[in-house]
């Protein structure tokens, strides 16, 4: 090997981890300073939740937690390890949780569980959001730390999601007065050793039907732990196991409880930057009946780092980032090497999602995990109708240029 050969092969191996090292330490710069300024600006708090975010987003860029993966998989490969994990998941949130709903109240602040109804929005909405999700490519969580971890089309994704979540805002009001059935509490039905039996009830059964379909086809059964055991190295440069990530992203979901007093969600933020830039540009989105309840009202009307969504997808965005150059992977977000036709599914997806979203009263953090980890009702409907609504998405995703 001549010694120019040399010299190339000796800069595309270190080239890389020095260009990521200064990322990692720019994250961490972002992180102490953003939650200096959220503390000194806003409140402690807001400056703790902004931390958990990045938890929240190391999480999911280091164990690849695709809910929108998982829902593929399954479906197309009859491979179960990523719904399994998401049942465990829920049960150890109903767990950690279960207690603070049955006080009320943590820090003087009351707890807000996510009950929401069930009818045609939810129906409609979760049904929509699984097509978009598939579309996509990403769910709301997904869209946020693929971004984050270097994936230029969620950048796409997120536009779409922004615009639907603002349509949906639109329309919120007409849609609330369909028909519908009031929030269902598994807690308040059951009591709460008796709801909290039926929630596992209902996870157990999903578990075991995803392990007989994956057993019946494969012989054997894909596992939520890793071969390998946990290091500091792997734990700092990833890749985590499914089981990993879900006791990081529980404890972080519980941080997110207990200091905000409501679970875990994403896209709300997302129509709220939507109405932000409208009513900037003139659009009268506070007189729709969507931004004219209290909270909503105050949302849009103040500095937007107040908006507890924001700065939770903000620092769940920064931890992807800081996830990926710890990993050691190149960055890059480019765009060009993906064909025109899968930009403009990947837009579509997102305006599907930002729109059912809003329908659904969540995404698959807001409606999925928040309402089965609350013991909704409307959190297993969401489940159904997105599995329903992933199976035609899964079909049109091939035309956009996906395998």
């Amino acid at each position: 090997m001549s010694a120019h050969a040399k010299q190339i092969e000796w800069t595309e191996v270190h080239k890389e981890p020095n260009r990521n090292r200064i990322f990692v330490i720019i994250s961490f710069a972002l992180f102490v300073l953003g939650a200096l300024y959220l503390t000194e600006a806003i409140s402690g708090t807001q400056g703790v939740l902004y931390l958990m975010g990045g938890l929240l987003g190391v999480a999911l860029f280091h164990a690849h937690y695709g809910f929108t993966s998982s829902f593929r998989i399954f479906l197309s490969q009859r491979r179960g390890a990523g719904l399994r994990a998401q049942m465990i998941l829920f049960l150890l949130a109903n767990l950690l949780f279960l207690p603070f709903f049955l006080k009320g109240e943590i820090f003087g602040h009351p707890l807000i569980a996510s009950v929401s109804p069930v009818g045609i929005s939810l129906l409609f909405g979760a049904f929509l959001f699984g097509i978009g999700m598939q579309m996509g490519d990403g769910c709301a969580s997904g869209t946020l730390y693929h971004l984050g971890g270097g994936d230029a089309r969620g950048g796409i994704t997120l536009v779409g999601f922004i615009i639907g979540s603002l349509i949906g805002s639109a329309h919120f009001t007409w849609w609330s007065n369909t028909p519908h059935l009031d929030p269902v509490s598994f807690i308040k039905l059951f009591g709460s050793f008796g709801g909290l039996v039926f929630n596992v009830i209902l996870m157990a059964s999903i578990f075991a039907i995803s392990v007989f379909i994956e057993r019946r086809r494969y012989g054997s059964v894909q596992s939520v732990f890793s071969k390998e055991p946990l290091s500091l190295k792997r734990f700092v440069q990833g890749p985590w196991s499914w089981m990993m990530g879900t006791v990081v992203l529980v404890i972080g979901s519980l941080a997110v409880l207990l200091l905000s007093g409501k679970p875990w969600g994403v896209t709300f933020a997302f129509a709220l930057w939507g109405a932000k830039i409208s009513s900037f540009v003139g659009i009268p989105v506070e007189q729709w009946g969507y931004w004219q309840t209290a909270a909503n009202a105050k949302a849009l009307h103040t500095n937007v780092l107040h908006d507890v969504t924001t700065v939770l997808d903000i620092g769940v965005l920064l931890g992807a980032f800081l996830a990926l150059a710890l990993s050691g992977k190149k960055i890059s977000f480019s765009l060009r090497q993906y064909p025109f036709r899968m930009i403009i599914g990947l837009l579509i997806g997102g305006v599907m999602m930002g729109y059912g979203a809003r329908l659904a009263f969540g995404c698959n953090i807001g409606a999925y995990f928040a309402g089965i980890a609350s013991f909704s009702l409307h959190g297993w409907v969401w489940f159904v109708m997105a599995m329903l609504g992933s199976v035609i998405g899964i079909k049109i995703r091939r035309y956009c240029g996906f395998n």
